[in-house]
């Protein structure tokens, strides 16, 4: 595990409307009807400064939280008579459940009791944890050092699922949230409000209800018009104009071309974007994009103030509600029997695979790309309609991802990395039209490509390299990206199918992923392991989007 001091340099102080979306659910659709009432009890401030790195000011801050909601609970007034509004009992439980420092967590909780005992109705979590896919005894196991969640709580204004889940890796967590909070809050050529709409437009074309709620929020307590969460024909016509992109983009990026560039960007537009902006614009929808896949393919549970993470009503003696918002469930316990065996044999076929000395000629070489490629690996999951706030948000919700086929006239031909590729074309254009940004984003994809801890299940000093290898240009396959001096052998070797069948819906039909598939990978290796496969999935998503749309900008600018 990389140490506690990985976050210290991830992103500048910020407050809740970054990162973990603000602390308040109050959003058209949401089960909160507080748009119509006042806000009783504590201002937003004072929550805002829990979250302070200052020990005094937290503590000042705390006091005064503690004395508004008894003030709204004064033991002389009737029981219930004055009430705390939903978005503080929200924000109460949200600190109860996830805050890491324990006096802010323990008077939260207490808070809560207090309220209830006086006849207020208080919400509870559906879930318990932050992912639906790992226990949270599990997840308590492989915790990072309680200084790597302080940091993140300090710098995002609040701990998250996302947060939670991805801090089993704090090396990458802390490149992730300086490139989030570049993305989102500092000077750059759009406004904060479109950068937060254009999450939520691209979050909804996987069905994300997690960062639509998340970024929703934020997009209110920024001051936007709540009318644009109604759907895309009350927003401005240069944001409609990306919904063409934001799907190709979302789905089959190597449909991208310099047309659609140059429709979005030349003089006679309408509601022309500049390269800056749009570049921009591209970055936050492959970001989230790509997001929404490591959200689907953890398991990452709704936040207790998310629709979907909390109810005001009794518990059924039954079963709790299923939210939604959280990927299906399915009866798919880990199937230990033949764990160990399976672990046996990868790490006998990597030492094979390494010692290899045959040398494939270019053909032979096009010939295992194209076998991978158009290997027939199944991820259609019926699931029901998506709920009405994200399906409002979407244009053609019918399109989606199909398998890439090169073949017919009118098809396009397999990217080879060596005519485009990130670090000789993409990274310099991306700095060029949002300076550092190409050197965050190169940051990000050097540390997930790299990072190892040498240890594969219950074996230390391994070599993981042709694992993660394998795992990166099988999705930039998937994506038709091929490198000429891979063989792509090894990736039939090193995936077994039900690995595969994960990779791929998680890649391309990230809304589609269910326990079952989760757990048929990997079965005996730990949970951090099968989320650092997660990051490789996103993070080669991300890249091999990006590469599509940034070849077409270059054609554009020639």
């Amino acid at each position: 595990m990389a140490s506690e001091s990985a976050v210290s340099a991830a992103a500048e102080p910020r407050r809740p409307s970054v990162g973990g979306g603000g602390g308040s659910s109050r959003f058209r659709h949401s089960e909160s009807d507080s748009d119509s009432e006042p806000d009783l009890g504590p201002t937003p401030k004072t929550f805002t400064r829990l979250c302070s790195r200052d020990a005094a000011d937290r503590a000042a801050a705390l006091e005064e939280l503690t004395r508004a909601v008894l003030a709204r609970l004064g033991l002389d007034r009737r029981p219930g008579s004055e009430r705390l509004s939903k978005p503080s009992l929200l924000r109460l439980l949200r600190l109860s459940r996830s805050c890491p420092l324990p006096e802010v967590r323990e008077r939260a909780a207490k808070l809560l009791r207090t309220a209830q005992e006086r006849g207020v109705e208080i919400p509870r979590a559906l879930t318990s944890g932050s992912s639906t896919f790992i226990p949270a005894k599990e997840m308590a196991k492989e915790r990072p050092k309680q200084e790597v969640l302080l940091e993140a709580f300090y710098s995002l204004g609040r701990l998250d699922n996302i947060t939670m889940v991805m801090a089993l890796h704090p090396a990458f967590l802390s490149c992730f949230l300086r490139t989030q909070h570049a993305l989102l809050d500092l000077d750059g050529p759009l406004p904060s409000l479109w950068r937060h709409y254009i999450v939520i437009m691209a979050a909804a074309r996987h069905q994300c209800s997690y960062l639509v709620q998340q970024h929703s929020a934020a997009y209110l307590e920024a001051g936007g018009d709540e009318s644009w969460l109604g759907g895309m024909q009350h927003v401005p016509a240069k944001l409609r104009s990306l919904q063409c992109l934001n799907k190709l983009l979302a789905h089959r990026p190597w449909l991208i071309t310099q047309r659609h560039i140059q429709e979005l960007v030349c003089p006679g537009a309408e509601s022309r974007w500049s390269l800056a902006e749009l570049i921009h614009a591209v970055i936050l929808m492959a970001h989230t994009h790509s997001l929404s896949s490591f959200v689907w393919g953890c398991g990452v549970n709704p936040e207790p103030d998310h629709t979907g993470g909390h109810a005001f009503s009794p518990p059924s003696p039954n079963h709790l509600p299923h939210s939604p918002h959280s990927p299906a469930h399915e009866d798919g316990r880990q199937e230990l029997t033949d764990g160990v065996m399976e672990v046996e044999v990868l790490m006998k076929r990597m030492a094979e695979l390494q010692e290899q000395e045959e040398e494939c000629t270019q053909e032979e070489m096009l010939t295992r790309f194209e076998r991978e490629r158009s290997e027939s690996i199944p991820t259609a999951v019926v699931r029901g309609a998506p709920p009405e706030v994200v399906l409002c948000l979407v244009e053609d919700p019918e399109f989606s991802y199909e398998d890439f086929a090169p073949q017919g006239l009118q098809a396009p031909a397999t990217m080879r990395a060596q005519d485009y590729s990130w670090e000789d074309h993409g990274y310099s254009l991306v700095n060029r039209l949002l300076p550092d940004m190409g050197q965050l984003l190169d940051e990000k994809f050097q540390v997930v490509s790299n990072m190892t801890y040498h240890r594969m299940a219950m074996h230390n000093g391994v070599d993981t390299y042709p694992l993660r290898k394998a795992l990166w240009n099988y999705i930039h396959c998937l994506y038709g990206i091929r490198y000429d001096d891979y063989d792509y052998g090894g990736v039939n070797v090193l995936l077994e199918r039900s690995l595969k069948v994960f990779v791929k819906t998680v890649a391309c039909h990230p809304e589609q992923t269910t326990t079952r598939i989760y757990n048929a990978f990997w079965r005996d290796f730990k949970h951090s392991e099968k989320v650092h496969s997660n990051l490789i999935v996103m993070e080669a998503r991300h890249q091999a989007a990006l590469l599509y749309t940034l070849r077409a900008i270059t054609q554009y600018m020639r």
